[in-house]
C-alpha cells in the first residue's frame, strides 16, 4: 500500500486513484470494489490468508486494528462454532448481524430498521397495544413514555381528565402539594371565568348582584362562626399535651395564614378591596 497520493513507475504518471480507475474498468468492477478489495488484500498478506475462510469473512476481520490480534483470530473461530461466518465476524468487530439470535442483537436490527421517524411511529404505537409488552416496561421509562406523548395540551388534558375518574389515581395524586394547588387554581379559575360570561351575557345578571351581595355576607359570617366553633372545640383538648417541633412548625405556619386571611377579611369589609398581594398569595398557598 502506497501513502496517499503515491505515483506508479512509468513514462506517464499515474496516482494509485487513476490505477484502481482504469482495473476497475478492465475488469468491469466499480472502482469502489477495486479499492475495497485491494485494502482488504493489504491486512492479508498470503501467508495469512485462510482456506475455507470466505472473503467476505477477512474483509470484515481486516477491521481488526493490530496485526497479530487479526492474524491469531481467523485461525479460531469462535467457541462452539466450527467455522468463522459472517455473522460471527460482524460479532466479533462489533457489527449488526444479519441474522440477530440475541436480544440485545435484536433491539439493534429493530432500531436501525426505525431509523425513520414514520417507522418509529408506528412500530411504536402498534408495541404499546400489547400489555405483555407495557408490562415489562420499567416504571421510570414508562413516565417518560407518557410525558413525551402528552406533551400535547389538547392530549394532556384527555389523558388527565380520564385518570382522574380514577379514585385511587386522583387520590394519589391530590397527596401531592403542587398538584392539589394546580388543581383548585384551576377550579377558581374556571368559576371566575363562568361568572365573567355569565355576568357580561345574562340578562338577569345585575337582579343576581344584589342578592349575592347579601348571600356573601352571610357566607363570611358562617365561615368566621365554624372557624370559631371549631377551634373552641379543638384546642381545650391540647390540655397538658406537648406537640413535637415538627407539629409546632406547622400549627404555626397555619396560624400565620389564618392571620393574614383575618386581616384580608378585615380589609376587604372595610374598603371592598379584595386583591391579594404576591406575598398574601404565598402565604395562603403555603408556599
Amino acid at each position: 500500500m502506497r501513502e496517499s497520493g503515491g505515483q506508479e513507475r512509468s513514462s506517464s504518471l499515474f496516482t494509485v486513484k487513476d490505477s484502481l480507475f482504469r482495473l476497475a474498468e478492465d475488469i468491469g468492477l466499480s472502482y469502489s470494489a477495486v479499492d475495497s478489495a485491494r485494502w482488504v488484500a493489504s491486512k492479508w498478506p498470503k501467508d495469512r490468508r485462510m482456506a475455507g475462510v470466505s472473503f467476505t469473512v477477512h474483509k470484515l476481520l481486516a477491521s481488526i486494528p493490530g496485526d497479530e490480534e487479526r492474524f491469531a483470530a481467523i485461525i479460531r473461530p469462535p467457541e462452539g462454532k466450527a467455522r468463522w461466518t459472517p455473522d460471527e465476524a460482524r460479532r466479533r468487530v462489533g457489527r449488526q448481524v444479519e441474522r440477530p439470535v440475541t436480544p440485545q442483537e435484536k433491539v439493534s436490527a429493530i432500531h436501525t430498521l426505525a431509523a425513520d421517524e414514520e417507522v418509529a411511529a408506528t412500530v411504536t404505537s402498534d408495541l404499546l397495544r400489547r400489555p405483555t409488552v407495557v408490562a415489562q416496561v420499567k416504571q421510570e421509562d414508562k413516565v417518560r413514555v407518557v410525558e413525551e406523548l402528552t406533551r400535547d395540551d389538547h392530549v394532556a388534558a384527555t389523558v388527565t381528565t380520564g385518570l382522574l375518574r380514577r379514585p385511587d389515581v386522583a387520590f394519589r395524586a391530590m397527596s401531592d402539594d403542587t398538584a392539589r394547588h394546580q388543581v383548585n387554581h384551576a377550579q377558581v379559575e374556571r368559576g371566575r371565568q363562568a361568572r365573567e360570561h355569565f355576568e357580561d351575557t345574562s340578562p338577569v345578571a345585575p337582579a343576581v348582584r344584589s342578592i349575592e351581595k347579601s348571600v356573601e355576607f352571610l357566607d363570611l359570617v358562617t365561615a368566621c362562626h365554624s372557624f370559631v366553633a371549631a377551634a373552641d372545640r379543638v384546642v381545650p383538648g391540647m390540655r397538658d399535651r406537648q406537640l413535637g417541633d415538627d407539629e409546632r412548625v406547622i400549627v404555626h405556619e397555619n396560624v400565620a395564614r389564618v392571620r393574614a386571611t383575618l386581616d384580608w377579611i378585615e380589609t376587604a369589609v372595610d374598603t371592598g378591596k379584595v386583591d391579594v398581594d404576591g406575598e398574601l398569595a404565598r402565604l395562603l398557598q403555603g408556599e
